[in-house]
């Protein structure tokens, strides 16, 4: 890995590439006393002891910002559930760093002097504290990078943007990776990932001689399984005083908080991920891809809330379930299967993201226009499979990621949904969605609205696999082996007709080779009938009629 570099914002926070350092005078030239130390910034995602921004913090002379803000809360309407869980985990570490004696300036949401911007509070902090430099990790949205590249004019301050350490890719690495190439394998920069930090190896080559498991993590869960509880961390004080203030500021947000049961702490989330180690990793790796009624978390982690939002490492996950596979309790298609979720996609998907925004948030290969349906936000829907995985979405704000990919990205995929809503859905429904991770997952690996950049085909399927991996068909309204009938599976008749509607397109791709052949040799009444079926669904989707 590269050592990492520091940035001074001269240009886009996005562009973390060679160092570059000079002074500004900006529109804050007069101060009423003489500049002392500097202030740090820490973001709503970046409630880390290791932050970069942190790294070298002397409490005696320097001050941390924080800050609640109305913008962060509502740039999209987040859910309930994820405005209390970053409110309150900010809370808790801004408690924790003065507990080592730092000096914390803490702006709450309900502090009548609060501009409810960023860049106002830093303003205003400036103006309290005279420092002699601003010190922040690169943040994790293209908007606030943007947002950034002014601040050192608007202070008059030298503003040092270091890199965020907490990924194991640095964007300048991923950069270099990925130049020279047109389409980008998640695969190949897995296996460079694994080499480059030892991870599932023997020597020079991965444990037992397989870089991927996958193939081992789609088995059908069967009845009499069932998926152990994972922990809740009931409300404290802090957080109990959060929920009460989201719901009265942002109750009319999608979801609720009810039931919050989140870890807000570093502590609770090291507790969170060590339960899953010991009692759903070892049967994660069988039956990941596995989805059933009434049990929305199965053997899933659970942990990306908090790796996400700071609480935990990625490199601290991976190393307790590299640990449990070599002490022979996960057996190695769990632990790698888990393992290539962090090491791989989340690396992975910001790398692509930082690369090729903001142009990449216009993307829109298959020229998707229709509007996103009712029933994504009430669950209104006699789909089965649709209902469950978006009643315990508005529910938990979670899913896990086949219910997010094969359920709702699926059918947004067939039904030709417009990838702007559906980014933002998305963005907005799950506590653990911040851009640089949902965009990529939406836009290039569900909706294939990049034309393959990220994903080597789109992930289209009919209601056999969702039949094959859930039991939610059994109790649907409608019949999964019927394609072009009233009561047919509207996931067959707009999987046969996407595949028709863009059978030039995908011509060329040689995995889409197999569905456009199985296509051709269908009758032409058959498939004139199934179109036909297809083109009543999409007709009461654009009425706003339910399906």
């Amino acid at each position: 890995m590269a050592r990492p570099e520091r940035l001074v914002a001269t240009a886009t926070a996005a562009k973390c590439g060679a160092r570059r350092k000079q002074r500004h005078v900006g529109r804050m030239t007069k101060r009423q006393s003489k500049p002392q130390g500097t202030l740090r910034v820490v973001l709503g995602d970046q409630c880390s002891a290791t932050l970069s921004a942190l790294a070298d913090l002397d409490p005696a002379i320097d001050t941390v910002l924080m800050a609640e803000v109305r913008a962060e809360c509502t740039y999209v309407r987040h859910h309930q559930t994820k405005i209390v869980l970053v409110l309150s985990a900010m809370r808790h570490f801004a408690r924790a760093l003065r507990a080592r004696g730092v000096t914390v300036e803490y702006i709450t949401l309900d502090d009548p002097a609060n501009t409810h911007s960023l860049r106002g509070e830093l303003v205003r902090a400036v103006a309290r504290i005279h420092p002699r430099q601003i010190v922040i990790t690169e943040c994790g949205e293209w908007r606030l990078a943007k947002d950034m590249e002014d601040w050192h004019d608007l202070t008059g301050l030298e503003v040092d943007i270091r890199p965020d350490t907490r990924f194991l890719c640095s964007i300048r690495d991923f950069r270099t990776w990925a130049r020279g190439k047109n389409n980008f394998r998640m695969e190949f920069f897995y296996r460079e990932m694994r080499r480059r930090h030892g991870v599932l190896m023997d020597g020079d080559g991965p444990v037992e001689g397989r870089w991927n498991f996958d193939a081992e993590n789609r088995k059908r869960l069967p009845k009499e399984v069932h998926a152990p509880a994972p922990p809740a961390f009931p409300p404290d004080t802090i957080t109990t005083e959060i929920i009460a203030m989201v719901r009265a500021r942002f109750g009319d947000h999608f979801g609720t908080c009810d039931g919050f049961s989140l870890p807000v702490t570093a502590a609770d989330a090291h507790k969170a991920m060590a339960d899953f180690i010991t009692h759903r990793l070892p049967q994660f790796g069988d039956w990941q891809d596995a989805m059933k009624t009434g049990e929305p978390t199965l053997f899933h982690a659970l942990v990306s809330t908090s790796i996400n939002c700071g609480l935990l490492t990625p490199i601290e996950v991976i190393t307790a379930a590299e640990a449990a596979f070599r002490a022979g309790t996960v057996a190695l298609n769990g632990a790698e299967g888990f393992i290539r979720q962090i090491l791989g996609w989340r690396e992975f998907v910001r790398g692509i993201y930082w690369l090729r925004m903001p142009e990449y948030g216009q993307l829109n290969a298959l020229e998707a226009t229709r509007k996103l349906p009712q029933f994504y936000w009430d669950a209104s829907t006699r789909m089965n499979c649709l209902h469950q995985a978006i009643s315990d979405t508005r529910e938990h704000a979670y899913a896990h990621h086949i219910q997010r990919l094969m359920i709702t990205g699926n059918f947004a995929l067939l039904a030709g949904l417009d990838p702007v809503e559906v980014d933002e859905w998305y963005l907005i429904v799950y506590a653990d969605a911040y851009e640089w991770v949902e965009m990529p997952n939406t836009r290039g690996m569900a909706l294939f609205a990049d034309g393959g950049i990220m994903g080597s085909k789109p992930y289209a399927a009919s209601g056999a696999y969702i039949n094959r991996m859930s039991d939610y068909c059994g109790s649907c309204h409608y019949d999964v082996k019927d394609a072009a009938g009233e009561r047919g599976c509207p996931f067959n008749a707009l999987y046969w007709d996407f595949i028709a509607r863009h059978a030039a397109r995908l011509g060329g791709n040689i995995r889409m080779a197999m569905p456009l052949r199985n296509m051709e040799r269908m009758p032409p009444e058959r498939l004139a009938q199934i179109r036909t079926r297809a083109d009543s669904l999409l007709a009461m989707l654009d009425a706003g009629q339910a399906i």
